[in-house]
Order: C-alpha cells, then sequence, then structure tokens
C-alpha cells in the first residue's frame, strides 16, 4: 500500500525539519567535493594526454568531447527529470509511484542510449568533421570517440543512478562513487598511455573503466534499508515519460550546450587562429570543465531540496534555498576569476604546451575567459529551480538563451570586431547577459510569488 512505508529515510526526516541551509551543505559539500575530484580528474587527463601523447592528440580530444556530452545528455534528460518526479513523489508520501518513477526511468535511459549511440557509431566519421577534425586529428577523434559510443551505456547509466541516489538521500555515496572514479582513472590514465603507449584509445578505456567501478559503488545504495531505489513491475506509461522528458529537457539541452560551445569555439578557432588556436583552446576547455561541473554541482544540490520542498508545500523553505544558493555561486565564481588572473601563466605550463605561440593564446583567453564565471553559478540556479518545480519551459528558455542563441550570436559577432578576443569574451558576455536579465525579471517575479 502507498503508505504503509513506515517512515521515510532518515535525510528525507530531515529536510521536513532542519534549517534550509544545514540541508543545502548536507547536499552541497559531498556533491561539490564529488565535482571538483570528478574536474580535478579531468583535468589530469588533459595533462596526461598533452605531455605523454603532444598538442595535436590534446587537441583530438577535445573535438571528440562533444560526443561524449551527447552521450550525457541522454542521462540527464531522463535522470534529472526522474529524479525531480521520484522526489516530489517521496515529498508527496507517495513511494510506489517513486518507485515506478524510478524503473521507468532506467528502462528509458538504456533504450535511449542504444538507439542514439548505435546511429552515431555508424556515422563517426561525418561526425567528426562536423566536429571540427582535420587531417591531422582525424585519426586520433575516432579512436577515443568510437571507444566512448561502444560503452556508453555505462556511461549513462552511472549518470542517471548518481541523480537517482542523491535525490534518493544518498549525496555521500554519490560522492565516494565519484572519488573511487576519479583516482582509478588518474591512475589507469597513467599506466594505458606511459606503460602500454596506448595513446588516446587508453584515455578513453580508462574513462570507461574507471565509469564502471563507480556504478558498481553506486548500486550499493540498493542494500540500504531505507533506500526508495527499487524496481518494480513496469508499463510504459506515456504521459509519464513525457513528464519525465518535457522536466529533463533543460538539463539535456544545457549539456547539448556543452557540445555547442565546443564546436562553436573549435570552428572560431579553427578559422581565426588555425591549429595553435584550437590547441590554445582545449587547455581552456579542459579547466573549463573543472570549473563548469562545480556550477553543476550547486544545481544537483539545490534541485532534490526544492523538489521535496515543493512537494510538501513549504514554500518558504524553497526561497531560503535560492538565497543559499544565489550566495555560494556568486562566491564561488569569484574564487574561480582570481585563479585565472591571477594563476593563468602556471595553468598553461602544467598542460605540457611547448609552443610560445600556443601559451600565449591560452594565458590571454584564460584572464578573458573566466570573467564568465562571475555569472555563470546564478544562471543554474534560476535554471534548476524552475526544473525542480515541474516548470521546464522557463528552464528552457534560459538554456536557449546561455547555450545557444546568444552564445552562437556572441561567436559570430565579436570576433569580426576584437578577433581573437572576441572569441574569448563570447561565452563571458553571454552569460552576462542572462544573469543580469534574471536578476531584473525574473528574481522579483519569483519572490513575489513565493
Amino acid at each position: 500500500m502507498e503508505m504503509e512505508w513506515s517512515r521515510l529515510s532518515s535525510l528525507h526526516e530531515k529536510l521536513a525539519t532542519q534549517p534550509v541551509i544545514k540541508s543545502f551543505f548536507q547536499y552541497f559539500l559531498p556533491t561539490l567535493f564529488g565535482m571538483m575530484l570528478m574536474s580535478v580528474n579531468i583535468v589530469i587527463d588533459g595533462i596526461f594526454v598533452g605531455n605523454g601523447i603532444g598538442s595535436i592528440a590534446l587537441a583530438s580530444v577535445n573535438i571528440a568531447v562533444p560526443v561524449f556530452s551527447i552521450i550525457i545528455s541522454i542521462a540527464l534528460l531522463i535522470g534529472v527529470g526522474g529524479g525531480t518526479l521520484y522526489s516530489i513523489a517521496m515529498g508527496e508520501g507517495k513511494h510506489n509511484q517513486a518507485k515506478f518513477i524510478f524503473t521507468l526511468a532506467t528502462v528509458f535511459v538504456t533504450v535511449a542510449t542504444c538507439v542514439v549511440s548505435g546511429l552515431s557509431y555508424l556515422n563517426m566519421e561525418s561526425i567528426a568533421y562536423f566536429f571540427g577534425a582535420n587531417d591531422e586529428t582525424m585519426s586520433y577523434v575516432l579512436d577515443y570517440m568510437g571507444i566512448l559510443l561502444i560503452f556508453s551505456l555505462i556511461i549513462t547509466w552511472e549518470t542517471a543512478l548518481s541523480i537517482f541516489v542523491r535525490n534518493d538521500g544518498g549525496p555521500r555515496l554519490a560522492m565516494v562513487a565519484l572519488v573511487v572514479s576519479a583516482l582509478l582513472n588518474v591512475g589507469l590514465n597513467y599506466w594505458m598511455i606511459f606503460i602500454l603507449k596506448m595513446e588516446v584509445k587508453g584515455a578513453a578505456f580508462a574513462t570507461v573503466i574507471a565509469t564502471a567501478i563507480g556504478l558498481i559503488v553506486l548500486m550499493m545504495q540498493f542494500f540500504r534499508k531505507r533506500s526508495g531505489l527499487r524496481f518494480v513491475r513496469m508499463s510504459w506509461d506515456k504521459s509519464l515519460l513525457k513528464k519525465i522528458s518535457a522536466l529533463g529537457f533543460p538539463s539535456f539541452l544545457s549539456e547539448v550546450g556543452v557540445g555547442v560551445f565546443v564546436i562553436g569555439y573549435n570552428l572560431a578557432m579553427s578559422y581565426y587562429v588555425g591549429t595553435n588556436g584550437l590547441a590554445a583552446f582545449s587547455v581552456i576547455n579542459y579547466l573549463h570543465t573543472f570549473m563548469f561541473l562545480a556550477f553543476i554541482g550547486i544545481g544537483s544540490s539545490v534541485q532534490p531540496l526544492i523538489s521535496y520542498y515543493y512537494g510538501a508545500k513549504k514554500q518558504r523553505m524553497i526561497q531560503e534555498t535560492i538565497k543559499v544558493a544565489e550566495m555560494t555561486a556568486i562566491l564561488l565564481g569569484f574564487f574561480f576569476f582570481i585563479i585565472g588572473w591571477l594563476g593563468a601563466d602556471y595553468l598553461v605550463k602544467v598542460f605540457g604546451v611547448s609552443s610560445d605561440e600556443i601559451t600565449r593564446l591560452a594565458t590571454s583567453g584564460i584572464k578573458l575567459f573566466f570573467i564568465g564565471y562571475l555569472f555563470m553559478g546564478i544562471n543554474f540556479v534560476y535554471m534548476t529551480y524552475y526544473q525542480a518545480i515541474g516548470q521546464a519551459r522557463p528552464s528552457i528558455i534560459i538554456t536557449l538563451c546561455r547555450g545557444f542563441v546568444i552564445l552562437i550570436a556572441m561567436l559570430l559577432v565579436l570576433p569580426y570586431f576584437f578577433d581573437v578576443y572576441g572569441i574569448w569574451l563570447a561565452l563571458p558576455v553571454t552569460e552576462a547577459f542572462v544573469a543580469i536579465g534574471l536578476f531584473v525579471f525574473v528574481r522579483p517575479y519569483i519572490f513575489n510569488e513565493i
């Protein structure tokens, strides 16, 4: 029976009673730590590839990165949508419905991954050219891309399950899975690139194997007594599938936007600067992934809280959560900006860049590009807020503006006037426009509404 569950999980009980700021940091600190470690892990990937194989390989892996974004976007589409509905159902006390949502989402992500990855694998070379590969980089791009597509199901399962584990009151387990995966990836990268000499194939295999171990760690949630993650008899509920897809669509768009961002920057750099520009951007993109995942961590932390409070009709606690998240995003963005401004030279050196031209491009680029972090976190807070309360349309509009419409416009216009400096400024200008618009037009409405 629906209310037969004698009590909520301990963390769900705490959400209903303890101060918002305490709940926020119970989710945020382990999530941020896990995301930061994953980010460091990605940067170390770049360091290994750059030092162990060379600048061409580094640029090639960067060109292939959008296929990783495609894979992750599938998991986010279904995981975030399903996780949001799961938390709302838990907040309402509908535990059997929550189990059904989890089951349906798992099957959905499996089918979607197989279809998309299969079609992509059959058209790999065309996709690689579209992503910006050329004769110098093509072989490396295909090596890396092919392995990710073959084992894509491991990546989507791990990503989707981590979202459900956090929504099920297990942020620490999600963090442990990221820690284990990240540490293994570092060791495997060194072994496969430097010892086995597998080049970019080694980097790709390291990612897949480490992700598989992380997935195994996450599966421990099934054995916890108070876990709500249980598989039940499933039927294809079309209306529920539509809700999952609608609520997860902003996260899907956001991840696809990462691919658009990489492709757009690669094409702009290739056109205005050439191969040196691609190599310089690859350095910045590795660093950007580090910062980007930190802001995703803020969104991942507030989504379970806001969804639960929304289901439990605790409107004032939603308002407090937004305020805490805003302040955290601003402080984190300022911290990243200072790191980029003061440490640009050192950040470039750790990637083993030997060319003076690439070093000059990347160093000046970091100082301009990192301005965007002053605004990015705010945009994620509001995008996540609308997702978490089940209103996908405003979240989609925010995502389209920051990840597609304004960004593409800036990449087309700014380089025309400011050359390579315009390319670096495209993202900061985009994030600033969106954040200012949210503060002026959206924030007052939300707080009056609450």
